[in-house]
């Protein structure tokens, strides 16, 4: 089993959240009296994101937290931190300094805009890494604002490119006995996952712009209905739809010879928007969804947060895990693994770990620190 010290804030703690629910043992290391994560122990994203991990306080600005942390390191594969660029150098245990301790440790970086370059030293957020990453200017209206995109998606992107990376890291390591850094730019992870954009760009010129529900490539479009919202495509099988239309007296002009040519329906394409709109808010979600997949047609509901949680595909896939605090009894139910293993499932781990929870176990038990030498550690602040 991978042993992984977790020094991240939001920035990367679904990283090693990711690693623990592959089997390796993620040790959160927080500060004395407090967490990295900014944020209270009880709340809804620290309990989902540092689930399935283990937890040590541990001073790393003091001299001794550090030779206890050089210490812990000789037991780890992985060292996943979010520290600012320099920090962990300007302590004296930055990557060059703990290769020297451990050579085969894989240590992976996840900052705002990456170790070196004139950005540097920004400071950083998920929107800021959406703004210059390209996120934001492609994402709204196109007669409003940019708009950035639900959640902290920029930091969730940034945890799953570090994990990926983390693992190719540790197969590297397997042929040269050797690991090595990896740095994580949150910009450059948002630029990655600007999907047709920056392909569009560099092939042809094209800058893309603000759309709002509409597809970059006219494809689909979301419509408000009766008691809802669907997602629809506009042109597949024209005459198909023309017909469904036509057949409840919703056609209005599209019937006409001359939509059936691609050309005229991009240049119109307003015209289409709008006749198909009127004809969904005369509609219930459920009966177009229904009858347009027996059709066919790849529609689907805008689903709520409640209708979502009620999805009974989900439900079937067993999608949502319920996870018990062993402490108190209280469950809480979590999003599960998105992926399906036919021999080896991904865990889904309990609780997070309080703030030193497991001090003892891995100082006492592991580093053979005696109980007044760790009486003495907390006297100090150290842990």
């Amino acid at each position: 089993m991978y042993r992984v010290l977790d020094l991240t804030d939001a920035k990367g703690m679904l990283c090693s959240r990711l690693l623990a629910g592959m089997g390796a043992e993620v040790i959160r290391v927080e500060r004395p009296g407090g967490d990295l994560s900014g944020e209270t122990a009880g709340g809804p994203s620290c309990l989902y994101l540092n689930s399935g991990k283990r937890g040590i306080t541990l001073n790393l600005e003091s001299v001794r937290g550090r030779e206890v942390f050089g210490r812990l390191v000789k037991t780890a594969d992985v060292l996943v931190e979010s520290f600012q660029p320099g920090y962990l150098d300007s302590l004296g245990i930055g990557y060059p300094a703990l290769c020297e301790v451990s050579p085969p440790l894989v240590m992976a970086s996840i900052t705002g805009f990456g170790q070196d370059g004139p950005y540097r030293d920004y400071s950083s957020a998920d929107i800021v890494a959406g703004a210059l990453g390209g996120w934001l200017y492609v994402s709204g209206e196109s007669e409003t604002p940019p708009l950035k995109p639900s959640g902290d998606q920029a930091y969730y992107s940034a945890s799953l490119f570090a994990a990926v990376g983390i693992m190719l890291a540790l197969w590297s390591r397997h042929a040269t006995g050797r690991g090595q850094h990896i740095d994580i730019s949150l910009q450059e992870c948002v630029a990655a996952s600007l999907d047709h954009v920056l392909v569009r760009y560099f092939y042809g010129g094209a800058v893309a712009s603000r759309q709002g529900s509409l597809h970059w490539n006219n494809a689909f479009r979301v419509f408000p209905c009766a008691d809802g919202y669907i997602l629809l495509t506009l042109l597949w099988q024209w005459e198909t739809l023309v017909e469904w239309l036509d057949s409840e007296g919703m056609a209005e002009d599209l019937t006409g010879a001359k939509w059936r040519d691609r050309e005229e329906q991009l240049e119109h394409l307003d015209h289409i928007i709008k006749v198909l709109e009127r004809w969904t808010k005369t509609r219930r979600v459920g009966e177009l969804v229904e009858k347009g997949q027996l059709m066919r047609f790849p529609w689907a509901e805008v689903a709520s947060v409640a209708g979502f949680v009620d999805s009974p595909q989900l439900k079937e896939r067993g999608f949502f895990v319920e996870v018990r605090e062993p402490r108190s009894g209280k469950t809480c139910k979590f999003p599960g693994a998105p992926v399906k293993f036919s021999r080896s499932p991904w865990r889904v781990g309990g609780y997070p770990p309080e703030a030193g929870e497991d001090n003892i176990r891995i100082y006492q038990g592991e580093l053979g620190l005696s109980g007044k030498e760790i009486e003495r550690l907390v006297r100090e602040g150290v842990i």
